[in-house]
Formats: C-alpha cells, sequence, structure tokens
C-alpha cells in the first residue's frame, strides 16, 4: 500500500517537474477550473531513429531528450463564467508520430490550382530581412509541432536543405492563416517555456506578429496573464516613445487671430525748449 502511494507521488512530482509546476500556478488563478495534463508514456528511442532516417533529418537534442520523457505533450484548462466552464487554455506538443511534414490541404489539390510554392514569393521589402524565412519547396523541411486549435501552425524548421545531405540546425516558427512566417526561438527548450509562460492562452503566438492577437484573445491576456501581457506593445517601434504628430499652429492656423498692432508713443521734446531729435536732423540735410 505504501509503495502504490510512494509510486504516485513520484509520478505527481514527475509531472510537476515536467509542466514547470504551471499546473498548481494555474489552479491558484481566479476562476480557473478543470486543469487537465495528459500523462503520455516515452517514446522509444527505435522511433526517433526512424522519424530521423525518413525525413533525412536530425531531431536537435532538447527535442529528442524531451520524447524520451514524454510522447508529446497535451495540457488544457477552462475557465468559469457565469457557473459555465469555458475552454480557454491549451498546450500542445504533437506526438514523434504527429511530427509529419507540412503539407498542403486537399483543397490545393485540384487541377490548376495554386500550390504553396507558389504563394512562396517574397517582395523587396520582405528580402531586406535580417532572418531569412522559410520556403515552402524542398529548401525548407517544416514539420508540424501545435496546430495551434486551428489558429495557426508552430512548426519545426530546416532552412537551406539540400536532397543529398542530411539537415542538423532547426529553429522554431510561427505560420499565421495568411501564410505568413514569424520567427519564435532558436531551439526548442526556449519555446517550450514560452508557451508555459504565455500558459497557452488563445492565440498567443500571435504577440510575435506585427498585428498582435485578436481582441478577445487580449481580454483573455489581461485577465490571466496581467504582468507579461502589453497591449498592442507590437504596434511600438523599438526605441521610439509614441508622439503626437498634430502640429496646432499649423491644423488651426485659419483660426489663430493676427496679434494686435502696437500703437506709437508720441516723441516727447526736450527739456531746454529746442526743436526735435527728427526735426533737427532734417534741417541741418536742408
Amino acid at each position: 500500500m505504501e509503495d502504490a502511494k510512494d509510486e504516485k507521488t513520484l509520478i505527481k512530482g514527475f509531472s510537476e517537474r515536467l509542466c514547470l509546476g504551471i499546473t498548481r500556478v494555474l489552479e491558484s488563478l481566479p476562476s480557473v477550473s478543470d486543469v487537465r495534463f495528459v500523462e503520455r508514456e516515452p517514446a522509444e528511442k527505435r522511433c526517433l531513429l526512424s522519424w530521423e532516417q525518413k525525413n533525412n533529418c536530425t531531431l536537435p537534442e532538447d527535442l529528442k531528450d524531451f520524447y524520451l520523457t514524454t510522447d508529446g505533450f497535451t495540457l488544457t484548462w477552462s475557465s468559469k463564467l457565469e457557473n459555465e466552464s469555458v475552454p480557454v487554455g491549451c498546450m500542445v506538443i504533437n506526438s514523434v508520430a504527429k511530427l509529419r511534414l507540412l503539407v498542403q490541404s486537399n483543397i490545393y489539390s485540384l487541377p490548376s490550382a495554386p500550390t504553396l510554392a507558389d504563394l512562396d514569393f517574397k517582395d523587396e521589402l520582405e528580402r531586406s530581412k535580417e532572418r531569412e524565412e522559410p520556403h515552402f519547396d524542398s529548401r525548407s523541411r517544416i514539420f508540424e509541432l501545435d496546430p495551434c486549435s486551428g489558429n495557426g501552425r508552430v512548426c519545426l524548421v530546416y532552412k537551406n536543405c539540400t536532397p543529398d545531405a542530411v539537415a542538423e540546425q532547426s529553429e522554431i516558427w510561427f505560420l499565421d492563416r495568411s501564410l505568413y512566417w514569424h520567427f519564435l526561438t532558436s531551439s526548442f527548450t526556449a519555446y517550450y517555456r514560452l508557451m508555459i509562460t504565455h500558459l497557452g492562452l488563445p492565440e498567443w503566438q500571435y504577440a510575435f506578429t506585427p498585428y498582435g492577437p485578436s481582441p478577445q484573445a487580449k481580454q483573455w491576456a489581461s485577465l490571466y496573464q496581467p504582468l507579461t501581457f502589453h497591449g498592442d506593445s507590437h504596434l511600438d517601434t523599438p526605441g521610439e516613445t509614441f508622439l503626437n504628430k498634430l502640429d496646432p499652429d499649423k491644423a488651426f492656423r485659419g483660426k489663430t487671430k493676427p496679434p494686435a498692432p502696437k500703437k506709437k508713443q508720441p516723441s516727447q521734446a526736450p527739456a531746454s525748449g529746442g526743436p526735435a531729435k527728427g526735426r533737427g536732423s532734417r534741417a541741418g540735410k536742408a
């Protein structure tokens, strides 16, 4: 009986370490309910080796260690609104079996329909970016880590790939619903901590885009994540403060009254009774 209790305690402690203690944090927040963490068995090494051989890629060491600890990650939580439980947070890391290549959907399989490769073009403004974005063709190998509840996709991306070479360097990118790429982190560990920090809130990945999450997602973030959420911070240029560009002098130039002319004071005669200074000068010239 005691052995069963000890094993249960060990499992609970392992789950808390894997979740970085986020379950206790969520349970302490107001109105949060139904915090569920799905426990999974570790992935087998042969499955990881098979994945690497099949996709001609080397899994990053931190992601490989993660899969050898648990084959995927799922944590969800809800919020009570008027005695009704509403699903809010969702954290997902796909299992090895679901870590598949990002392929085009069936809607693009029609004849003469555009493919993702056809949409892979960059204008001059996008080419000037410092970090090269992933491509939908053979230059990149893209694997889905998180479906983001249909609001986009978090992907494990290998860039600058060649057909015969094994891809080794990877990054974590976010693909929004408009098929635009946004860089998140350079390692899986950094992304995992980022996901935990944002509590799996809806559309939290859009905080790393120029346009940000939807107004509803911002409300959830301001309610449950007030310390790390900054409203519309993505719209501000780094190093610049917001300035009022309205110049009242120019905008209301027609309304400004001209200054009143100053009245000239009469010249006073000198005390000796002689002529005025101005008249004397003219008389001398004459």
